[in-house]
């Protein structure tokens, strides 16, 4: 399982994403925003942007990564449905992130940001687990 949603907020979307590393921690959790924000199974990959990131510790970095592609949605004016980490450790990572223009058919939820409202970053046995939740 990539992720999966938990209906206990109203004015807010709450998730929780795995990874057996940091890289698909990063990327599924990219997923799972996008499949708010669009209809993620429609959007084609069909242009690239290229996304760098840096914080204090990693448990910010995954705050920071999720503002910034809220963020990339107004200023690329893009939805995004690919996500590749190419390089991430505990302070920075790198990425391409693939998409095509905003249309308003394939729109979803407007997403305005990450809040910290039960965050909550772990390593677990398998890997990682993350709960995030949005402000819409």
């Amino acid at each position: 399982m990539k992720y999966k949603f938990i209906d206990d907020i109203t004015s807010d979307v709450m998730y929780e994403a795995y990874g057996k590393s940091l890289k698909e921690l990063f990327e599924n959790s990219a997923s799972a925003l996008f499949s708010i924000i669009c209809q993620i199974d429609k959007i084609e990959p069909k242009e690239i942007v290229e996304v760098e990131v840096d914080a204090e510790k990693v448990e910010e970095l995954m705050i920071e990564w999720l503002q910034k592609l809220i963020a990339l949605v107004d200023t690329e004016e893009k939805f995004f449905s690919k996500f590749e980490i190419a390089e991430i450790d505990e302070k920075h990572l790198k990425a391409k992130i693939y998409g095509e223009p905003i249309t308003p058919e394939k729109g979803g939820t407007v997403v305005k940001s990450v809040t910290y409202h039960k965050y909550k970053f772990e390593k677990t046995s398998e890997g990682y687990k993350v709960r995030v939740s949005f402000d819409i």
